[in-house]
């Protein structure tokens, strides 16, 4: 059919208004899509700087916390000037004090037991049993090298033990949470369950592994899956005082059983009982809930490494019993180590 006159005009306006109109439809579209675009890019910035603030935050502090540990060993012999006694007593209370971290704010706050100083003490964390080893041998040496120094870069750079390989030492490196990261394991009890503050979780240790706790100074219940020379008990408070730690069964929230159980902190029975009084307070129904290990692990006792070792290894060690020493503050840690050395300065040279 052909169209002519007055009716093909109108047929052309009807398609070229209809021409017009698609096009300001789909700028309409593209300036919808550009908006969005911006919109999401705005938001995935933010999202994105939100969350290096967190990482940065948490870099800075393990940053600062290091730097001020490295201030030791090396230094000492990057030196000409011979140290006195006092600068290098001024070393170990700047590291010793990494330990006494929350002692100021509870009384009933105890520190690491001392035979694991040496794992908050160490840049690098290494499992403090496995250090310990490489310790007994730098003491007997009567190495005027400090301990650290001896073992990563001096003398005793080479030694290499049976009962602890290099390998072995190098590769069994303790998480320290920072304070971001410590959020993670915060738990709280509501409805008589076991809650993970940050998740929402419950807290469920049925899966074939141990679980360990700490309540810090602060009466905060920290709870995670142990890993052995991986996650300790020292790992929540990155080596600080802790009131109470031990193991704990749990089963959808609901607590089955608690017991008092770390090597690192050695809790005597009245921490435990501080324990189970902050329980209480959150309103935690414990009539069935069993206050003994429920499985084959002897915890260890509050007595000193030296009485848990027959084998000789641990001769002639500062470590000895954790010093119930009300000495307040940061400092108790510095100072304890000079009460177990009997006037020497080899405690020093630990750092």
């Amino acid at each position: 059919m052909v169209m002519k006159g007055r009716n093909f005009d109108l047929v052309s306006k009807v398609l070229d208004r209809s021409a017009v109109s698609s096009s300001d439809h789909f700028r309409g579209l593209d300036a919808a899509a550009t908006k969005l675009q911006k919109a999401y890019k705005i938001y995935r910035t933010r999202r994105n700087l939100a969350g290096c603030a967190v990482v940065v935050d948490e870099l800075w502090w393990k940053a600062l916390d290091f730097a001020a540990l490295r201030r030791c060993s090396i230094s000492f012999f990057d030196s000409d000037r011979s140290e006195t006694a006092v600068s290098r007593w001024a070393r170990a209370r700047t590291r010793a004090a990494k330990v006494g971290k929350g002692l100021s704010k509870s009384q009933k706050a105890r520190k690491l037991d001392l035979t694991q100083w040496l794992e908050a003490i160490d840049p690098r964390h290494r499992y403090g049993r496995n250090l310990h080893f490489y310790y007994n041998v730098w003491f007997r040496s009567d190495s005027s090298q400090p301990f650290f120094y001896w073992l990563d870069i001096g003398d005793g750079k080479g030694v290499n033990l049976g009962a602890c390989s290099r390998t072995q030492l190098q590769c069994q490196r303790v998480i320290y949470l920072g304070k971001q990261e410590r959020e993670e394991y915060e738990v709280i009890v509501e409805a008589e369950k076991l809650i993970y503050k940050k998740s929402r979780l419950p807290v469920d240790t049925f899966d074939g592994s141990k679980w360990i706790f700490v309540l810090s100074a602060s009466r905060k219940l920290y709870v995670g899956k142990k890993q052995k020379g991986l996650f300790q008990h020292s790992s929540f408070l990155s080596g600080g005082a802790a009131i109470a730690a031990g193991r704990l069964v749990a089963r959808g929230g609901f607590l089955e059983a608690i017991w008092t159980y770390s090597g690192h902190y050695r809790p005597p029975e009245e921490n435990f009982q501080e324990l189970i009084s902050f329980l209480e307070e959150q309103l935690l129904d414990l009539t069935d809930v069993k206050k003994c290990p429920i499985d084959d692990d002897i915890p260890p006792s509050t007595a000193s490494f030296e009485d848990n070792e027959s084998n000789g290894e641990n001769g002639g060690s500062i470590y000895a019993e954790n010093s119930s020493s009300k000495r307040g503050g940061e400092d108790a840690a510095a100072i304890s180590i000079a009460d177990y050395l009997n006037g020497e300065d080899r405690g020093a040279l630990v750092l």
